[in-house]
């Protein structure tokens, strides 16, 4: 392969377009505007300007001037334009236009005109026309379908016309036409030639591809001497039998010859296309070789029998790098802009070396992209570093590359992939990598390059900060007790390629880089973390941070409740002294899919059924070690229930454990605690807002009773949800109770469980329904119901909950009976909180009653917070406001009871 100089391809004088205008005229704009768009404000009555385009290329044709440029908007343009006016040397008009002209163009009379970009729908003649530029036009038949006449006529003694990077329907120069050159354009023929010469002495056909039916592809005849025929492409369209004349790729008539040149000239004859590659001075030759020996013309042509890896810069073709540079009429540039490019894989088998295409495209390397890497983006000065690009270049041989190291030095120009550079100081840089092909494309790539001081030992840095959900964003999972840890290295020479963590919890944990990292804890505490960090060159450093970590205050987040587990469903009943795991969901919206989400608690209605011997389940955080508290006591062969509010654990999920025997487990979750979203909470004296006893009578099976909750009982109209204590009485047959907020939409859950001569309560987290209400439904049976209202959720709430890990405040078994009319004050509750919730258990009861809980200090309200009963060990869920970190535990005058009263979180301020 041997290179050729750029220049080379400038030798003839008809390679040069009119090029720029020069000024116009003083006071003569150097541009008249062309705009039809509605938005445009155009008018053919003005002065195109841009502000006030012409509506018309008409409009502006008329008045052109020797040195201005038309600049045609994109768009349609509805007429035919006929082109008149001249401009004078080095000073032409132009038309530069991305637009469609609907109808014909005709260039009369004219000289020193150029257009360009304009697509022309109903043909193009130019007559009597000197010096005239036609570039980059898609020029259609007259017609739609009139495919007997060419779409372009040059003719009528026009002179020096230049038909270039075009897309055409057939070209004839005719009627004495001179020095017509037609260059790089996609030219078809379908019942006429690509190309027709009738009297055209001078006719350059340069670069082009010509799509061939029948007839000729090149045909010159008359006059049409001194002619040049070099690097096209001869493509037919299609095969079978052509009437006579029959398929030729170039026809010379013998008063033609004169003069007339040929070569470098690719002709596809294709299978069944039946090509005569030439027919010059009235006899045909089928080779190359045949011609050339005859004639003397066509020494460097090329014939292939197929179209297949010929055209569109396939590789290998033998269109590539084998054209004559110094031809009649060629460009310096393709179709579409593209400049003649070297192929470095393609031998350059042009003319002198030279390495133009044939056809109208010239094949690039398409550079796209550069990557660059750096063997050390991480070093101390002194460092020598190396950089490396890749690129998707198909061309890399053909490459330069330039290095800029980002500090100021000069950059690298090498043709090699790679080069090395020594950084004298310290910087934080970007190395920039920059490959240029051979027409000069650039196309760039980088890479930041950290570059530290000189023998500095490396040093190891530690933060931890807890992470919480982000306000209102109830679909991302952040689990509880979950921290974020940002190991640094205020000094390091070398890049750190790992750490090593001890997360003073019995686990560890290591990753690569100086990444942030999380870590879930499994209980709340305060850890000593320590990390060890690894650079490249094996040197290590440890640094120490303790972090404290707890469940956070939260909102409440009311959901239509939802079954998570019924082990009666799957004949799977829990086993005493086997902890199961309740995987709980935090977000879903309907029946679509569950999200985890970020909350603290979950709130749950947990029911226990069938229970082989008297027994009590406790439900606590996964990952956690069972606590001393109880949440469900259940006899044997009944059926209990009670809300549990607790703390999640790992991986969203709690334990649930009986103590003794079998039973059916059902839990049904009803909203839960996230922070830094949900509601606030107000605790209220207990506040009884519905009775069946003293209005409405029972409730029957199946039968469901509307209650207003807000603007009642001292819970506002406005509430989200509330807090209620639900008490059956009087029940006639075993049945379970709903509370619901909509009345048309009852859920497949359940509250409370009324038992036949037994008094029993639960409590409940219900979102407020129309009008401030709740729905009660009754299964079966019938029950009188008491609703009690203990505390709201909602705009007027102030407090967060803080959950806690459930925790034994009190048990009157290690202190001695509560007798009837009694109060006991249990502590314990952090002095900040306003409310707490608790779970409060009687047993051992002499005689029925109930107990009432409250704030300290306070009177004691006329509602119960659970009814007790002889031989029955009954939990109930509390809500209760706090005073100085106490509550009050009243019995009723029924019987003395041992109470024992469990924390299960608070409600504070703050």
């Amino acid at each position: 392969m041997r290179p050729t100089r750029t220049t080379i391809l400038l030798t003839t004088g008809l390679v040069t377009l009119l090029g720029m205008p020069a000024a116009a005229a003083a006071g003569t704009p150097d541009t008249l505007h062309v705009n039809n768009r509605p938005e445009s404000g155009c008018s053919d009555s003005g002065t195109g300007s841009q502000a006030v385009p012409y509506c018309t290329i008409s409009a502006a044709a008329k008045v052109a001037q020797p040195g201005q440029t038309v600049r045609i908007q994109g768009g349609t343009y509805p007429e035919s334009l006929t082109l008149d006016r001249s401009g004078e040397p080095g000073k032409p008009i132009v038309f530069e236009a991305s637009a469609t002209l609907a109808g014909s163009l005709t260039v009369n009379g004219a000289s020193h005109v150029a257009v360009r970009g304009l697509k022309v729908d109903k043909g193009l003649q130019v007559t009597r026309s000197t010096g005239i530029e036609l570039d980059r036009l898609q020029v259609n038949p007259a017609e739609p379908t009139d495919f007997e006449r060419p779409a372009v006529v040059i003719g009528e003694a026009s002179a020096d016309v230049r038909l270039t990077r075009g897309k055409l329907f057939g070209v004839r120069v005719e009627g004495g036409a001179q020095r017509t050159v037609l260059g790089r354009s996609e030219i078809y023929g379908v019942l006429h030639a690509p190309v027709d010469a009738q009297d055209a002495p001078g006719t350059a056909v340069t670069n082009n591809t010509l799509h061939l039916d029948c007839g000729a592809a090149v045909s010159l005849t008359g006059t049409s001497t001194g002619s040049a025929v070099f690097n096209n492409l001869v493509r037919p369209m299609f095969g079978g039998t052509c009437p006579a004349p029959e398929r030729v790729g170039i026809s010379v008539a013998p008063s033609a010859t004169s003069g007339t040149r040929a070569d470098y000239n690719l002709l596809i004859e294709g299978a069944k296309s039946q090509l005569t590659a030439y027919r010059w001075g009235g006899t045909a030759y089928e080779t190359a070789a045949e011609f050339a020996a005859a004639t003397g013309q066509g020494a460097h042509d090329i014939l292939v029998p197929s179209a297949m890896g010929v055209v569109d810069g396939v590789d290998g073709s033998p269109a590539i790098d084998s054209g004559d540079p110094t031809a009649p009429g060629v460009l310096p540039s393709d179709e579409r802009g593209f400049p003649t490019a070297d192929d470095p894989r393609v031998p350059n088998t042009g003319k002198d070396g030279g390495f133009i295409d044939r056809g109208h495209r010239e094949t690039q390397d398409y550079l796209t992209k550069v990557s660059m890497t750096l063997d050390q983006p991480w070093a101390p000065a002194g460092t020598p570093v190396t950089a490396t690009a890749t690129t998707d270049s198909r061309w890399p041989a053909g490459l330069t590359y330039r290095f800029d190291f980002g500090d100021g030095t000069a950059p690298v120009v090498t043709k090699e992939r790679s080069a090395t550079h020594v950084y004298a100081s310290p910087c934080a840089c970007t190395v920039k990598a920059t490959a240029v092909t051979g027409v000069g494309v650039e196309v760039s790539g980088e890479q930041a390059a950290k570059v530290t001081a000189p023998d500095v030992p490396l040093t190891a840095g530690l933060s931890g900060r807890e992470v919480l959900p982000a306000a209102g964003d109830l679909r991302s999972y952040v689990a509880p007790l979950s921290v974020d840890f940002e190991p640094t290295a205020p000094t390091a020479p070398w890049p750190v390629q790992r750490w090593e963590a001890d997360f003073g919890d019995g686990t560890q944990g290591s990753g690569s880089s100086l990444e942030r990292f999380r870590h879930v804890y499994a209980q709340p505490g305060e850890y000593k973390v320590t990390v060890t960090l690894h650079d490249a060159k094996g040197a290590k450093a440890t640094a120490t941070t303790s972090v404290r970590t707890g469940y956070a205050a939260s909102g409440y987040v009311p959901v239509t409740p939802r079954r998570v587990l019924d082990t009666r469903a799957t004949n799977t009943p829990l086993q005493g002294g086997t902890p199961a795991k309740l995987a709980l969901p935090a977000y879903y919206e309907g029946s679509g899919g569950i999200q985890p989400g970020g909350m603290a608690a979950a709130v749950l209605n947990v029911t226990v059924t069938d229970a082989s011997n008297d027994t009590h389940l406790n439900v606590w955080p996964a990952g956690q070690p069972r606590p001393a508290t109880s949440n469900v006591n259940v006899l044997k062969g009944g059926t209990a229930s009670n809300t549990v509010t607790v703390p999640v654990g790992a991986y969203g999920q709690v334990m649930a454990q009986l103590n003794a025997g079998t039973a059916g487990l059902v839990v049904d979750f009803v909203g839960y605690y996230q922070p830094n979203s949900g509601e606030r909470f107000s605790p209220v004296a207990p506040a009884r807002v519905a009775d069946t006893r003293t209005a409405g009578g029972p409730l029957g099976g199946g039968q469901t009773r509307t209650v207003k909750v807000a603007g009642v009982g001292g819970i506002p109209a406005d509430a989200a949800a509330v807090a209620l204590n639900l008490t059956s009485t009087g029940s006639s047959a075993n049945s379970h109770v709903i509370a619901y907020p909509d009345p048309a939409q009852r859920t497949a859950t359940s509250n409370l469980n009324p038992e036949p001569g037994r008094d029993k309560s639960n409590q409940a987290i219900v979102p407020v329904g129309p009008n401030g209400t709740i729905t009660l439904y009754n299964h079966t049976g019938s029950t009188d119901l008491v609703v009690d209202a203990v505390g709201f959720y909602g705009k007027g709430g102030t407090s967060l909950f803080q959950p806690a890990v459930p925790k034994r405040l009190a048990d009157t078994r290690e202190t001695g009976k509560l007798a009837p009319g009694a109060t006991t004050v249990v502590a314990g509750i952090p002095s900040n909180a306003t409310g707490a919730v608790v779970n409060v258990t009687a047993t051992d009861t002499s005689a029925p009653g109930f107990l009432t809980v409250y704030a300290y200090g306070g009177i004691r309200p006329e509602a119960s917070s659970l009814n007790t009963r002889p031989g029955a060990t009954v939990p109930n869920h509390v809500t209760t406001p706090v005073s100085g970190g106490r509550i009050n535990v009243s019995n009723s005058w029924g019987g003395s009871n041992h109470v024992i009263t469990d924390l299960l979180g608070w409600f504070t301020q703050s």
